[in-house]
């Protein structure tokens, strides 16, 4: 039950699934691979873990494929960025026939006039390229290396998104599992009690009331277990949903119920806001999408500037004129021609200056979504630290609760058999030993559920930083 704590998904083979470093590495991998499409197809004899589920999510969910090829996009958005500093090359072939006519009056022409037809054959073969533009296209490539960033980014929150999905419905199935476990605990215990007033009873020391009284709460324990196993096959269902699969009470978890408990926290409060700034990929994205809006407005403010550009186009030029009087000779020549040009728009009816304004705005507003997040992130960060604290303090008092529940039980059925106390104080005593253990499944629960907000407030889900939370496996070693 400790996986995710500090949790890195292993790689299927072929994916890149859980691969999260950086969202360069997160880009780069989403344009190579490609996600697993269709339902996730589970083995009912196999007892999942946490680690497993994962990366079956990662690859069989909608909204991951979707992002992976949105990153698929943007990388190849900066590739045609880049395209920009290299000439272009195109080739021509023309193939004609021109025929005209000399107008003017000849005196020895036939007709008054000379027609002359001219088949021409001219493959050619010309350049375009851009030598200068005042950074236009440096700015388009920041805009699309920062638009890429933004996309792994984004590719790393899904996936943690996605992870604290389903390890979330994986602590309910574990949680729901234990409630049952407590109230089968519960059934026994309230059959004790009940074999206990049958046998007083037998004996002539209890009365038809007290047993009847233990029946009650005999049957109020089966219709607990009862519902509790109704939660129990819902919370499978709802774990097969977060995974991919057909929903379905077919699946079994390996829970590790023996793993150990986050004890105490293993970063004060500040630190872990400051790992939330650097490893929260919703900041990263909108870091990004910062550096993409002020390369947006360099590249709007290069539209102003001159571009220098170099032209030039070579040819075989063939040609077979014909006249009145005859064939004239053929020509076959190389033909080329080169020019260095300046571009420099005067005037567009304002294009480059609202082009200039709307980046600009653009900029604002992502500086301004940023600050926005940046606050969100401080109060989640601030809650789930509450959040985990106060799981500690609960999940000591259930400890304490159920350990004196436990002996107050034990020591009312005790003094009970012995005709000390009667059984109103047996059934008390049994109700509490109830609650205590339904409070001590759900403090243990809550626990793990609170350590696994904490690592996704923070962004530290599929990471393989150290958690925010020390184990009572590693008390020893600190």
């Amino acid at each position: 039950m400790c996986l995710l704590l500090a949790f890195s998904a292993a790689p299927a083979p072929g994916q890149c699934a859980g691969n999260v470093s950086s969202p360069a590495v997160a880009a780069d991998c989403a344009a190579r691979e490609t996600p697993r499409e269709g339902s996730a197809i589970l083995d009912p004899a196999h007892p999942y873990t946490l680690a497993e589920l994962i990366d079956i999510a990662e690859d069989h969910n909608p909204n991951a494929r979707t992002v992976w090829e949105r990153a698929k996009q943007k990388a190849s958005e900066l590739g045609l960025a880049r395209s920009a500093y290299y000439p272009k090359l195109d080739g021509l072939a023309v193939f004609g026939d021109q025929r005209s006519i000399d107008p003017f009056p000849k005196p020895l022409a036939p007709r008054g006039y000379t027609t002359v037809e001219v088949p021409v054959v001219q493959p050619e073969v010309t350049l375009q390229y851009l030598i200068f533009d005042f950074g236009k296209r440096g700015a388009r490539i920041d805009s699309a290396k920062a638009e890429k960033l933004a996309a792994g980014a984004d590719v790393i929150q899904v996936d943690q998104a996605l992870a604290f999905r389903v390890a979330m419905a994986y602590y309910q199935l574990v949680t729901a599992q234990e409630r049952l476990q407590a109230a089968q605990d519960t059934l026994r215990t309230a059959q004790t009690t009940q074999d206990a007033a049958e046998n007083r009873l037998n004996n002539g020391l209890a009365t038809l009331p007290d047993v009847l009284n233990a029946r009650a709460e005999t049957a109020q324990a089966v219709f607990d277990e009862k519902s509790a196993d109704g939660d129990e096959q819902i919370a499978r269902v709802t774990l097969t949903e977060a995974v991919g699969a057909d929903p379905s009470p077919n699946i079994v978890i390996d829970s590790q119920r023996s793993a150990p408990l986050p004890e105490k926290l293993a970063m004060s409060i500040d630190a872990l806001i400051d790992r939330a700034m650097q490893n929260r990929p919703d900041l990263m994205e909108q870091t990004q999408r910062i550096r993409s809006a002020e390369a947006r407005v360099r590249a709007a403010k290069a539209e102003y500037k001159p571009q220098i550009v170099l032209s030039g186009s070579a040819a075989q030029t063939s040609l077979w004129p014909t006249a009145d009087y005859g064939q004239f000779g053929p020509a076959s020549e190389p033909t080329w021609s080169v020019a260095a040009g300046i571009h420099w728009r005067i005037f567009d009816g304002g294009a480059r200056k609202n082009e200039l304004l709307i980046a600009e705005s653009q900029r604002r507003e992502a500086a301004d979504k940023l600050t926005a997040e940046q606050d969100q992130t401080t109060r989640e960060v601030w809650t789930a630290y509450i959040g985990f604290r106060t799981a500690l303090r609960k999940h000591d008092a259930a400890v304490a609760l159920l350990e004196s529940a436990n002996a107050s039980y034990s020591a009312s059925l005790d003094a009970y058999k012995y005709g000390v106390k009667n059984l109103v104080d047996v059934v008390t005593a049994e109700k509490q030993l109830a609650q205590a253990r339904l409070a001590s499944v759900s403090a243990r629960s809550d626990l793990f559920l609170e350590a696994v907000k904490l690592e996704f407030a923070t962004g530290n889900l599929l990471r393989n930083q150290p958690p925010a939370t020390v184990l009572q496996s590693q008390e020893g070693h600190q």
